[in-house]
């Protein structure tokens, strides 16, 4: 059964379908050697490449909205390739069988905490958009004397650089001398907005991780560098809050499963323990 291109294309993970339209249109997409033009339809076997590389591709019956809780470190980027050959986030990702992981939003090289990663590009564009104001909660420490004007102004909204921002929410969450940690919300993703917001008192930020997106708050055992499988109900979640249909399914082989990186670390730990435990035998003889 044939499907339209731009469908088959998002579902990979590729981007959204507007996005793909908009590559279709720059003539950027061929099916089977062929440049293509909007509108095209497409069958199972087909052969379809995006700038010349061949694109996997799963049928609609086959295919699973997966969604991945990670934990960035600080010092990882979120492209990518990066030039610099530096730690990505991707790096430390599971393999998907089509398609590829779409990050939901990016953290600056020094954030660290959740990310959230699908191979649904719809589902990707749409947790973006602003118009869904989807809240995200960060855990700041903040270098400098904060007064209680600094946060009525954050609250009521400051003019940044590329428009009005504000926090909807800030609680003070203690420190010692001047570095003070808050927790702050805020219902869009723009560039680096929660340092400038406090940049903008002529506070700095020395410390920054993002603890929730939406109801979904990072796990106190998922350690930095290690993701989790988010389950149906967590998944539908994120698709209600921006007008998707919900799933039927999930991926069970890996739907409560730790990240590849803290397995290899559990592993690394139990042979220390055993050959410690050895070589202590071996001293008592």
């Amino acid at each position: 059964m044939s499907e339209k291109l731009q469908k088959v294309l998002a579902r990979a993970g590729l981007g959204s379908r507007r996005e793909v339209e908009q590559w279709i249109a720059a003539g950027r997409v061929s099916v089977n050697g062929q440049i293509v033009s909007l509108g095209v339809r497409v069958e199972s076997d087909d052969k379809i490449r995006v700038d010349g590389k061949p694109v996997r591709t799963a049928a609609a019956e086959e295919a699973t909205c997966r969604v991945i809780m990670y934990h960035k470190t600080e010092g990882e980027v979120c492209t990518r390739n990066d030039p610099e050959n530096r730690r990505t986030v991707f790096d430390n990702l599971p393999r998907v069988s089509a398609g590829r992981w779409i990050g939901v939003g990016r953290l600056d090289l020094n954030t660290s905490g959740l990310m959230l990663f699908t191979n649904d590009g719809e589902l990707a564009n749409r947790l973006m958009h602003p118009s869904f104001q989807i809240e995200r909660e960060y855990a700041v420490r903040v270098f400098g004397d904060v007064q209680e004007g600094h946060v009525k102004a954050l609250k009521k909204g400051v003019m940044l650089e590329d428009g009005p921002a504000k926090f909807d929410n800030i609680v003070q969450r203690g420190g010692e001398g001047i570095n003070h940690w808050f927790y702050v919300t805020l219902s869009e993703g723009r560039n680096r907005e929660v340092r400038r917001l406090w940049e903008s008192q002529e506070l700095q930020v020395s410390r920054l991780i993002r603890v929730r997106y939406g109801s979904l708050s990072l796990p106190r055992d998922l350690s930095q560098g290690t993701w989790r499988e988010l389950s149906l109900d967590e998944v539908n979640y994120l698709r209600e809050q921006v007008q998707l249909p919900h799933e039927d399914r999930s991926k069970p082989s890996v739907k409560s499963r730790i990240g590849e990186q803290e397995r290899l670390r559990r592993v690394r730990r139990s042979v220390s323990k055993h050959r410690s435990q050895a070589h202590r035998r071996v001293r008592r003889r």
